[in-house]
């Protein structure tokens, strides 16, 4: 009994310092880093054009139908904007705060599948969080973080309706309903495979196969409802080429024609260990790994299998691949890392261990950035500032004499290595680059001008970035190299915004110019006449 309440009371403290953790890097990354185009400007400009317009049915991006992303995350954003304003900081919030609950459901999965294993249930949120790839992502305005929680609450449901609840069902339909509304049918490709393969983990509890296959029928069928209550309505208001698009064209593209993104079928399997870092470079995790064939699978581990294998090959098939694809597995691949590393002892000593040397070698990596990066590199690479790597050097000098009985678990110690990285790496790169990513004062100058009544025009690919940023009323029209000069000319008082790579033209007195992403690479906006004088034309 008190070998329990002693277990229960280092959780609850390993939650606390897991929240700690969470916090500092919440604010890390809304004090110091932008909005990053084109992706985060992006989205927040389809929620805020669905705002000024009072039309939360059909997403806009620059006066245009936006079939790409269903509405669940603008949504989210609307209803803070409700609450509290439109702002910045409640965008940035959603994904931190579903990261948040994912470590909680991750924790909750565990004690499904291992219950009484207590040393899985308190590993597994920490394996989550100190893998980079979460740590990188969860501050981003993205998707894929509450594809992550639909996920984990399909994988719930599920687990639960294979133990024989009724309630577990009505989880996974739910869930099902949230993953269309919030990323489409690829929320398909991450629950079914696991539901389909019952038979493999449900275990000795006998089941009646065609009732469950009936129920998962339901559960599916129940989450197109939500979703059809959506498209439906919104399908008939955004007219056919929307209609298309979100009904077919997008999940058609994607699966069989990616246009973005396209790799060949073994392009994750290369992947999968930069995807587990830091973890996939600990030699305790790879020793309990080789001796497998002594651990006998469990219902827990069949679970997994059944989760992970065929959803690999499935993503593998799809023609469009990013890493950030497979965020969704990266729950139970924590889950089996936990797994492995149950009763396992390492031999590494205190000075020397994983979390050590993760420090050291990141110092190293922050001081030789800047010396030894190729010219072709950003010229902001060549600014980050030697401290941060001198910092991350003592951080890692200290670890290594810091007696183990401040972090005694091994697990604890690496998360809060990897933490620290983030904490230094961040503010190195953003204190260096920031001002060639923040589009504030540009989209600040944009509507401005639109203030003033001109006309201003986009040469090339527009994705919105001013629009939020600047509250835009209106859109920024979109020209090509062949139709922007005709338009200079029809509109003398005009201004034309263009993306200039290695000075391309001989731009003169342009109104505002900044560096852009790269050290070649410039936003410029400049009045008709001097566009026209570039170009050769009057």
């Amino acid at each position: 009994m008190s070998q329990n309440r002693h277990l229960s009371a280092d959780r609850e403290t390993r939650w606390w310092l897991l929240i700690f953790y969470w916090l500092l890097l919440l604010a890390s990354a809304l004090l110091l880093r932008p909005l990053i185009p084109v992706d985060e400007t992006r989205y927040l400009s389809v929620a805020w054009e669905m705002w000024r317009n009072g039309d939360f049915l059909v997403p806009h991006l620059n006066g245009e139908t936006y079939a790409h992303k269903p509405p669940l995350l603008f949504w989210l954003m609307h209803a803070g904007w409700w609450m509290f304003g439109v702002n910045e900081v409640w965008p940035r919030m959603i994904a931190p705060l579903l990261s948040l609950f994912c470590l909680y459901l991750v924790q909750r999965l565990a004690m499904r599948l291992w219950p009484g294993k207590m040393q899985i249930a308190a590993h597994a949120p920490w394996v989550l969080f100190g893998t980079f790839v979460w740590l990188i992502f969860f501050t981003l305005v993205q998707f894929d973080m509450l594809l992550v929680f639909c996920t984990l609450l399909g994988m719930l449901g599920m687990f639960d309706a294979g133990r024989g609840k009724t309630s577990g069902w009505w989880l996974l339909s739910l869930a099902i309903g949230l993953g269309l509304l919030a990323k489409g049918p690829v929320i398909l490709l991450h629950l079914l495979p696991a539901a389909l393969l019952g038979p493999l983990w449900v275990g000795d509890r006998r089941e009646n196969w065609g009732r469950w296959y009936a129920a998962l029928f339901a559960c599916v069928l129940g989450g197109a409802v939500m979703v059809l209550a959506w498209a439906i309505p919104a399908g008939l208001e955004g007219g056919e080429k929307y209609r298309n698009a979100i009904f077919w064209g997008q999940t058609a593209n994607r699966v069989v024609n990616s246009f973005a993104h396209r790799e060949p079928w073994w392009w994750y399997l290369p992947m999968l260990p930069l995807f587990l870092l830091p973890w996939s470079l600990w030699p305790r995790l790879w020793k309990s790994a080789a001796g497998l064939e002594r651990k006998r699978p469990d219902r827990g581990m069949r679970f997994l299998a059944s989760w992970i294998l065929p959803t690999l090959v499935l993503f593998s098939l799809v023609s469009g691949k990013q890493i950030k694809y497979l965020l969704p597995l990266l729950p139970a691949l924590s889950l089996v890392i936990a797994w492995l590393l149950q009763g396992s002892r390492g031999k590494e000593g205190k000075r020397m261990d994983l979390g050590v040397v993760m420090l050291l070698l990141a110092g190293l990596f922050l001081l030789g950035l800047p010396l030894f990066a190729p010219q072709s590199a950003a010229r902001w690479i060549r600014d980050i500032s030697p401290l941060w790597g001198g910092l991350l050097l003592m951080l890692g000098v200290l670890a290594a004499w810091l007696p183990l009985r401040v972090l005694p678990d091994a697990v604890v110690r690496i998360t809060s290595a990897a933490v620290l990285i983030l904490l230094a790496v961040q503010p190195a790169l953003m204190t260096a680059a920031g001002n060639a990513y923040d589009l504030r004062e540009i989209s600040r100058q944009v509507k401005h001008y639109q203030d003033q009544g001109r006309k201003l025009a986009y040469i090339g690919k527009y994705h919105g970035q001013f629009n939020f940023l600047g509250r835009l009323e209106e859109p920024v029209k979109r020209l090509n190299t062949r139709n922007a000069p005709a338009w200079a000319r029809e509109h003398p008082q005009g201004l034309l915004i263009i993306y200039d790579i290695d000075n391309e033209l001989p731009l003169k007195n342009t109104v505002f110019d900044q560096n852009y992403r790269g050290s070649r690479r410039a936003l410029k906006i400049l009045e008709s006449h001097s566009y026209l004088r570039a170009v050769g034309e009057s």
